[in-house]
């Protein structure tokens, strides 16, 4: 299946999660720190901590590694200081990537990303360089045996800024980043549920590669997700599998 097979990719994407599972824990951790320190420890009244309890919550977290790091944010517990640093560069043929980290030190962090980027043919750029080339929203993705107008019917209903059908006949609902949860919440009211979804940086436009280009991307792409102050990876590759 092409790489434009939203649906096909889905499963692929999943397994290389789940085979990550323990890391995604950490990261989730780290966000609800942050989240809390920034906003609050009330999700009702800080939408960027909502999304990542939704996200830890579908992650299958217990609960009280939840709240334990919602106290550290909140300062009822001892932690960590976490800074959010963003990284822009150049993987292959271009294509634009985006990296997002939560780290201690920064020193290490720009160091490690760095040279990622360096050992599988990527370049570092400076602030802006790319984030133009993508756009921060929340997706929802159904299975193409999802009625198509009941589906827009109650995502308009609900909020969504838009319904895209793909050419494999899967559907993706579009909303603003923190609305995500409100919306995917009302679509499970309604009786649609999501196979896959997340608040991420969008490609604007996206640069297909395939073959020997798709591998060393994917090999740089795997090198930044695997460095431990790393939250998210964003790129605007699109890598073509058989």
């Amino acid at each position: 299946m092409a790489g434009h097979s939203k649906w096909a990719n889905i499963q692929h994407r999943k397994g290389r999660q789940d085979a990550k599972r323990g890391k995604i824990f950490t990261r989730l951790i780290k966000e609800i720190t942050i989240a809390a320190r920034l906003g609050g420890g009330d999700p009702s009244a800080n939408p960027r901590l909502r999304l990542a309890m939704d996200k830890a919550t579908d992650a299958n977290m217990p609960k009280d590694n939840i709240q334990r790091a919602i106290d550290k944010g909140t300062g009822n517990l001892e932690g960590v200081e976490y800074v959010e640093l963003r990284y822009e560069g150049y993987g292959i043929g271009g294509a634009a990537v985006m990296v997002d980290c939560l780290t201690d030190n920064k020193t290490r962090t720009v160091a490690d990303v760095r040279h990622a980027f360096t050992k599988h043919g990527g370049n570092l750029g400076t602030d802006g360089s790319v984030a133009f080339q993508f756009t921060h929203q929340g997706y929802l993705l159904f299975s193409p045996d999802v009625d198509e107008d009941s589906l827009m019917e109650a995502a308009l209903e609900a909020g969504a800024e838009d319904i895209i059908i793909q050419e494999d006949g899967s559907k993706e609902v579009i909303t603003e980043p923190y609305q995500y949860s409100s919306i995917k919440e009302a679509l499970e009211s309604a009786g649609f549920h999501a196979a896959d979804g997340e608040v991420t940086m969008r490609p604007v436009n996206e640069t297909v590669l395939a073959g020997d280009e798709a591998e060393k991307m994917q090999r740089l792409l795997d090198a930044l997700e695997d460095l431990d102050d790393v939250q998210n990876v964003y790129t605007t590759a699109v890598l073509e599998t058989e």
